[in-house]
């Protein structure tokens, strides 16, 4: 499959998981409204290494929906349309995408 086909299918599966995510602010605030019984079962389960690891795949979602957005706006502007630039700056995507969740993640085991 094309590096394009891949990163537009990327990027709209990251848009569910976007969209699938937010309802956790919900529930985590309602939790806290409902008392501390039910905020301790969220946070329980948010810190299991499956909550963990959602949380990460949310934080990628987040950063690459960001990352290709701007690409889009490049595109928007006429600029890297030909297929070598659209592959390297789709790359350039997701490689940023990853730091960035990398150092999101550095940043909050750290505080």
């Amino acid at each position: 499959m094309p590096m394009l086909a891949v990163l537009s299918i990327l990027h709209r599966a990251t848009g569910v998981a976007l969209s699938l995510g937010a309802v956790l602010l919900p529930v985590v605030l309602v939790a806290i409204a409902t008392g501390g019984e039910s905020y301790d079962c969220v946070m329980q389960c948010l810190s299991a290494w499956y909550g963990k690891a959602m949380l990460v795949g949310f934080t990628f979602a987040l950063n690459y929906h960001l990352c290709n957005g701007i690409r889009h706006l490049f595109w928007d502007a006429g600029y890297g349309f030909d297929v070598n630039a659209a592959d390297k700056s789709g790359i350039a995507a997701v490689v940023v995408s990853i730091l960035l969740t990398a150092g999101v993640w550095a940043v909050a085991c750290l505080a």
